[in-house]
């Protein structure tokens, strides 16, 4: 009888076959080499977190988490994203390094889907965090080293979408003078749900010219750049403080931006807002090769570090490696395995060893495989570049 489950995995996880996991690690290569360029420092999270305190501060649905208990019966989580666990980090074992400080990493993160869903339950992720710097600059920084990373992928099509959470918040609450229906319009704006947007919008109390300001601001999304700074800025000229500061920073971003030629592969979208809710100021995306969802994302958490003890501001991003992978094509991601084969029987065996071990010391790939353990030699020989046999039937011969 067939043992339930036999080849089931549980929901939401994948076998990654040779093949992928070899353009995986290309890509993890690659971005660490430029993100050390950068000056970055890598670093590693344990996979199980307390509850109490990762799983608490982290910006994921409470049902989305893997929670269970440990042997001592605290309740632990998997983690579900890394910026909570470097926080951590950066306020207990880094409490004593100086800011800024820059930190990187790959990792696995886990969060829990329902059937329907169709998402990865568990996914490799690559990103980077600047903790301690308040300026724009850092912003621009963030931006410029994930499109870098992007672009040495060879990814086409890369387009960067910004937005401004603070600003969001500061106006929807200027129009509307209550945090719970600032919430909704913004919840509407996450889920692109722009006819719900305008139908609230119409049940609320308010004045025609500012029932005209948010049903336009929805709208921006369709305005070029210029025209989504000069819209922005007739909405801070009648408004209140917050809402003109995060104005100065969104045009001092775009200004940094120019300076960094990046303006061409830039859209600013002040209508986006990520479903992580410790963001509080610049949000971005990366799109490309024809995906219809991002690549990758970040932003600004200037409030996440305080709940560690530690205040200070940070922005940081992080790169999912399974949609880049779609994104780019698995085809121009394909790393070919360039393994040689020795196969030898017993009366070569020294003399295949030896020569298995140099060409190892050479950096070369050596698969050493004894005769009587192969089913059909000819089968197994053609998934390797060189085979060479130390045969006393066959002769020593190198080549397939």
């Amino acid at each position: 009888m067939t043992q339930p489950y036999m080849f089931e995995k549980p929901l939401g996880l994948r076998d990654i076959l040779p093949s992928a996991e070899r353009a995986i690690a290309r890509l993890e290569k690659v971005f660490r080499e430029e993100l050390t360029r950068w000056g970055y420092d890598f670093i590693q999270t344990p996979a199980l977190e307390y509850a109490e305190t990762i799983g608490r501060a982290s910006a994921i649905a409470d049902s989305r988490l893997f929670k269970f208990l440990d042997a001592e019966g605290h309740p632990v989580v998997l983690r579900p994203d890394m910026t909570t666990p470097i926080a951590r980090i950066a306020a207990s074992s880094l409490s004593h390094e100086p800011l800024p400080l820059r930190l990187a990493y790959t990792a696995a993160l886990y969060r829990s889907q329902r059937r329907e869903g169709g998402h990865p339950s568990e996914f490799e992720q690559a990103g980077a965090e600047l903790i301690g710097d308040a300026t724009p600059y850092a912003d621009v920084e963030m931006i410029s080293l994930m499109l870098a990373l992007l672009q040495k992928t060879g990814l086409k099509s890369i387009r960067l979408v910004i937005g401004h959470v603070g600003f969001v918040n500061a106006f929807f609450y200027d129009m509307v003078k209550d945090k719970e229906i600032a919430g909704h319009l913004r919840n509407l704006l996450y889920n692109k749900n722009d006819v719900g947007f305008h139908k609230l919008i119409h049940t609320l109390d308010l004045n025609q010219s500012d029932a005209g300001k948010l049903h336009t601001f929805i709208d921006s999304r369709r305005m070029n750049n210029s025209e989504t700074l000069e819209f922005l800025k007739t909405l801070a000229d009648s408004s209140s403080s917050p809402v003109h500061s995060y104005y100065r920073n969104i045009v001092e971003l775009i200004e940094l931006l120019k300076i960094d030629q990046l303006e061409d592969v830039i859209d600013l979208d002040i209508t986006l807002v990520p479903h992580l809710n410790y963001y509080t100021g610049f949000v971005f995306q990366g799109f490309g090769g024809g995906l219809g969802f991002p690549v990758a994302s970040g932003g600004r958490y200037d409030g996440l570090l305080a709940q560690f003890r530690r205040p200070a501001p940070a922005t940081g991003f992080g790169i999912r490696m399974d949609r880049l992978m779609s994104a780019v094509g698995s085809g121009k991601l394909h790393v070919e395995s360039r393994k040689e084969a020795v196969i030898y029987d017993r009366e070569h065996a020294k003399e295949a060893l030896r020569y298995a071990a140099k060409e190892r010391e050479k950096g070369r790939a050596v698969v050493l495989q004894y005769r009587d353990g192969i089913g059909s030699l000819e089968a197994y020989s053609k998934q390797f570049v060189t085979v060479r046999r130390f045969l006393s039937t066959e002769g020593t011969e190198t080549g397939r």
